[in-house]
């Protein structure tokens, strides 16, 4: 029997192109009912404001076997068969590696990732044509247990603060999920482990500014009931879900930008597959211009150089991580002090 598919017709820059669908009736939110087609469809509508934010991006892409709710595993370079408008660059890895990996540039692109059943997208925060050096500046605010969303909003304003007086202006999306992902534009001229003393610089001042409500605290023993200002997440190799990527949640959420006027009261959840293109339609793309005048990182370099001579230096990087000049120990403080 042959299997259910259909053509979809995507325009773009190129013009319009045919794109296959496979198993278009496909369920993958089984809770809300949303197939594959719907994705897709979703994709198509939001598509100029998903490529503004991750387009010309090396992306890593999220694809699940079944639904929502199964197992997924996470695509970096182009499979077999992948039409010649979907591209690759080839990036270096923390290991010192080197590998092409994926990049979107047209709505038939993502479509086309829709078809390879990809739900969530993880675009790295440098643009294809210089992979080494970020051109956003990306701060995870993560709650933990015990904070509320709440919480999190206080943190981002706070961070808001911090940011502007060191000379950059900043962007604010909900993580599709509890959290935030506050993004600055910054001059793509520094390399990734500069960016990301950048951001610890940053996160270590709005915790000497919050100490009771936020923690650099790598180990989750140590975070308390604060929000977690997720620096590793500035990493080479290191992405969040993209802005309007969708969410492998039971609602279909959707990470969505927001404006910071709008942020006190934002319902994270209200965010989903299904309302998020009439949103774009109603208000716009709040991220339109986030690239439109970058910034510089050289006053929160010299807050990190002040804080490593106050004795204030590296912090962990991730367990997969190559071991770092200066870190400290990979070791949880519980685990480190059974071997005292």
């Amino acid at each position: 029997m042959a299997s259910e598919a259909m053509i979809l017709d995507v325009d773009g820059p190129e013009g319009s192109r045919s794109v296959r669908l496979s198993s278009p009736s496909r369920v993958l939110w089984p809770d809300l009912g949303l197939t594959k087609l719907d994705l897709a469809r979703y994709f198509i509508d939001v598509a100029p404001a998903f490529l503004r934010a991750n387009g010309r991006r090396p992306v890593s892409l999220q694809r699940f076997g079944g639904d929502v709710e199964g197992e997924s595993f996470f695509s970096k370079n182009p499979p077999k068969g992948a039409p010649d408008y979907v591209r690759s660059v080839t990036v270096t890895y923390p290991s010192g590696r080197s590998h092409p990996q994926l990049v979107l540039d047209e709505p038939a692109s993502i479509v086309w990732a829709a078809q390879m059943n990809t739900v969530v997208f993880h675009p790295w925060a440098s643009k294809a044509d210089a992979p080494d050096l970020p051109d956003e500046l990306r701060i995870d605010l993560d709650p933990q247990p015990g904070t509320a969303f709440a919480d999190v909003v206080a943190a981002a304003h706070a961070l808001r603060s911090v940011l502007a007086e060191a000379g950059l202006t900043c962007f604010v999306k909900t993580s599709g999920n509890r959290g935030l992902h506050v993004f600055s534009p910054i001059d793509a001229t520094h390399e990734f482990l500069d960016v990301r003393h950048a951001v610890i610089a940053a996160a270590r001042e709005l915790e000497r500014r919050m100490p009771d409500r936020v923690t650099t605290a790598w180990w989750k023993e140590e975070r308390g009931e604060r929000i977690f200002v997720d620096y590793n997440q500035a990493n080479r190799d290191r992405t969040m879900a993209g802005a309007y990527s969708p969410r492998a949640l039971p609602h279909a959420p959707v990470s969505c930008p927001v404006t910071w006027e709008e942020l006190d009261d934002v319902d994270p959840a209200a965010f989903t597959v299904v309302t998020v293109p009439d949103r774009l339609r109603t208000i716009g793309d709040p991220w339109a211009d986030l690239h439109a005048a970058p910034g510089g990182i050289d006053v929160l370099q010299a807050w990190w150089e002040r804080d490593v001579e106050q004795g204030l230096g590296e912090l962990p990087f991730p367990p997969d991580f190559p071991k770092m000049p200066g870190e400290p120990l990979r070791v949880q403080p519980s685990r480190a002090r059974t071997r005292d």
